[in-house]
């Protein structure tokens, strides 16, 4: 039984793209079901599938056999069709045991740019050199909705930066503006004021100062990994400054100057990015909604975390507002989440709580 629940996760995939509003969930469901038990989709038996999820647009489908999922995986496109939808729809399919930190969802404001370029041809660029980013409608306003692999997301920053630098001495930057892509996923953590926004624009003309990523990541290295990150730039003469911005933490790396091994500061850019990329590699992150939930409810749940977090030494529980985010290896958070799903469905049945 053990081990039949330590393999799960490899077992199950998590599909994205899914039309949400259509139709009932419970039919949506089912349609899901039978897309991935044809034959023709390389599918097989379903063990189990969650839909709706926290997340929009986002289902869990467990296979009985992992063979179905290799299977799955290895078929080059997801369509789904039916009847009751009104086109197909492409699907995002990916092993649950993946990183999360594949997909970001982030606004850009081109407005800027609008002078040196045609926003709309600057879009279609875009869409050309970056295939695996999916880009909402271009607003009057030059803003825009962009989501997709968080390394596509940051190469995309650094093209917009580029473009911005070559244009800064014609225009000058609007008060309160940024050039990054700014999140919408997620409440920014820091409000960064037009200064430092200003000053962060001037810092990336400084090639190798610069490293962009995901929060949860840095958190995460933060939380368990801190002594690691302290000792690479210690050893490289070099200390950092941090401005997180909703899904984006951007780490900027200067020298030490009472450090007499300063001036690495393109090996000290490595290393970080070195832990940084087996973090993304290794890490996934589930989110408990706590949205429609009762002050007793929001209890039960943070209670809940509170006391599996000693069973899982390795796993980041982040809570806000309207929800937790819980961050670990797949098979630790698959773990904790079955944990806190059935401590926390045990106080329900218990009135006295």
């Amino acid at each position: 039984m053990a081990m039949a629940q330590a393999a799960k996760p490899q077992r199950t995939i998590v599909v994205c793209g899914i039309p949400s509003g259509l139709l009932e969930d419970d039919i949506m469901a089912d349609i899901l079901m039978i897309h991935f038990q044809k034959a023709k989709n390389k599918g097989g038996d379903v063990e189990d599938i969650v839909y709706p999820t926290p997340i929009k647009g986002v289902a869990y489908i467990t296979f009985e056999d992992k063979q179905v999922v290799d299977n799955v995986l290895a078929k080059a496109e997801h369509r789904l069709q039916d009847k009751r939808l009104p086109m197909d729809y492409p699907l995002k399919v990916s092993l649950y045991a993946e990183s999360v930190f594949t997909c970001v969802s982030c606004l850009l404001d081109l407005s800027i740019l609008r002078e040196k370029s045609t926003l709309e041809d600057l879009v279609e660029g875009f869409k050309k050199n970056f295939p695996v980013l999916s880009f909402g409608t271009l607003h009057p306003d030059g803003r825009i909705t962009v989501q997709g692999p968080f390394s596509a997301i940051t190469s995309l920053q650094k093209k917009l930066t580029r473009k911005l630098h070559n244009s800064v001495s014609k225009a000058k930057v609007k008060p309160g503006s940024t050039t990054a892509p700014r999140p919408t996923t997620r409440l920014a953590k820091t409000d960064l004021s037009s200064e430092v926004s200003s000053n962060f624009v001037q810092s990336t003309k400084k090639e190798g100062l610069i490293l962009a990523l995901d929060t949860d990541i840095y958190l995460y290295m933060k939380a368990f990994q801190d002594k690691t990150y302290e000792e690479s730039l210690k050893s490289c003469g070099v200390i950092s400054h941090r401005f997180s911005d909703g899904e984006v933490t951007t780490i900027c790396l200067d020298n030490d100057p009472a450090n007499p091994n300063a001036g690495q500061l393109e090996l000290a850019k490595e290393l970080v990015e070195d832990l940084v990329a087996s973090l993304q590699s290794d890490l996934r992150k589930e989110i408990l909604s706590l949205e429609g939930s009762n002050r007793a409810e929001k209890h039960q749940y943070e209670q809940a975390c509170e006391t599996v977090s000693s069973q899982y030494p390795r796993v980041l529980v982040i809570p806000y507002l309207t929800h937790i985010d819980i961050i670990g290896t797949s098979s630790d958070v698959y773990g904790f989440m079955q944990q806190v799903n059935t401590m926390v469905g045990n106080f329900r049945k218990e009135p006295w709580r």
